[in-house]
């Protein structure tokens, strides 16, 4: 029997768009991370594609101040270097704001009454005048100048210096790990019964499940806020605390959780559960013991979305835990940070690529044990 050799359409096309996606997601978050280690100034003037190429910066600077002028003959000079010992190359200067480009680089310029001007390529001045330079401040120079690619760590040092970073890190470990374990045990649980046990009320309980997952976060956010604030009140506890921000997120997260578990479950093969129960195994057995390995794929690919959103969070940590320095996470922490220092495109992606090291960590990593966990089950 001769088989064709040909491919389906349809297998290129599944193949062309992995590809898309792949680079639909690999070119911002590496554009991400080249911003991040650029030069602050490299990065405002010019896009991160640009990054291996040498850039044109337009800048005003002020020469050195009249104190430091010394007496060669009749004239008084003050000499230094523009661009303070940064490699580059000048092309056109300018003593005045109406006439930034007016000369070239090496030109004599006359400014006024005798004094003089020259800015080499190199960013070498000399401001010579017959009489004393006076004032405190230096002369305004314009210059144009094509700067090499300048790679720095300065903008990863100070979002990591910043005061209270590290603390809203640890921070938000401690509310993700919870926020992830507790809605899988709890949905894990729940599927099971909701897949495999016979109970008065089981479809209206699926149909509440699905219906749960159109509620939006924000409308049910102040209603629970309240009921957690007089079950605090009630009981004496506090309600900026972490046990309220895990039941938060377990609470937002279940309707999904027992969604996906619950099509897994149900989708296993009937003849294994219908075996273990014929050899007597309780329902707790047949869950600990063939259930949860069979389902680790879906555990797995639940965990890393729950990941994401609680570390992603903003709104819920907010609601839940406030800005204190002892409660506050680290979307909240970098947040403020970028309110102050909003303008400053270095400070910016530093702090993005921050966020996402953690995620990008827990994917990869949770990738080899999903490939495992289909490995073992079609073994099984």
């Amino acid at each position: 029997m001769i088989r064709s050799s040909k491919r389906s359409p349809l297998i290129y096309l599944t193949h062309a768009t992995v590809l898309f996606l792949v680079i639909l997601w690999t070119i911002p978050t590496a554009g991400l991370f080249i911003s991040s280690l650029r030069d602050k100034d490299q990065l405002a003037v010019s896009g991160w594609w640009t990054a291996l190429s040498a850039s044109t910066h337009m800048v005003v600077d002020r020469a050195e101040p009249p104190s430091s002028q010394v007496q060669e003959g009749d004239h008084f000079v003050i000499k230094g270097n523009i661009l303070h010992g940064q490699s580059g190359k000048i092309s056109k200067f300018g003593y005045s704001s109406l006439h930034p480009q007016a000369y070239k680089a090496g030109e004599v310029v006359s400014i006024r009454n005798g004094q003089t001007m020259q800015v080499m390529s190199n960013g070498d001045y000399v401001l010579s005048s017959p009489t004393k330079w006076l004032g405190r401040n230096g002369k305004r120079i314009f210059y144009t100048a094509e700067m090499p690619p300048h790679f720095t760590l300065s903008n990863y040092k100070e979002v990591l210096g910043a005061d209270g970073l590290g603390q809203s890190f640890i921070n938000s470990l401690t509310v993700t790990i919870p926020a992830t374990v507790i809605p899988i045990l709890i949905a894990a649980f729940a599927a099971y019964a909701l897949a495999w046990m016979r109970f008065p009320g089981r479809a209206i309980l699926v149909a509440c499940v699905v219906g749960l997952l159109v509620v939006p976060l924000q409308m049910s956010l102040i209603p629970l806020l309240k009921s957690y604030n007089w079950i605090g009140d009630l009981f004496g506890v506090s309600s900026k605390t972490y046990v309220g921000i895990w039941l938060a997120h377990t609470g937002f997260g279940l309707p999904l959780a027992i969604y996906l578990l619950r099509n897994y479950i149900v989708g296993l093969p009937r003849e294994i559960i219908e075996s273990a129960r014929v050899d007597g195994a309780s329902d707790f057995d047949i869950f600990r013991k063939i259930i949860l390995p069979l389902s680790f794929p879906a555990l797995a690919s639940f965990a890393i979305f729950q990941f994401l959103w609680v570390w992603n969070d903003l709104l819920v940590a907010m609601v839940f835990l406030g800005t204190s320095p002892d409660h506050i996470v680290l979307t909240a922490q970098l947040r403020q940070l970028m309110g102050s220092l909003g303008g400053d495109w270095g400070i910016l992606t530093a702090s993005a690529f921050v966020t996402i090291i953690i995620p990008l960590c827990v994917f990869f990593g949770l990738q080899r044990f999903l490939v495992r966990g289909l490995l073992a089950g079609s073994v099984k």
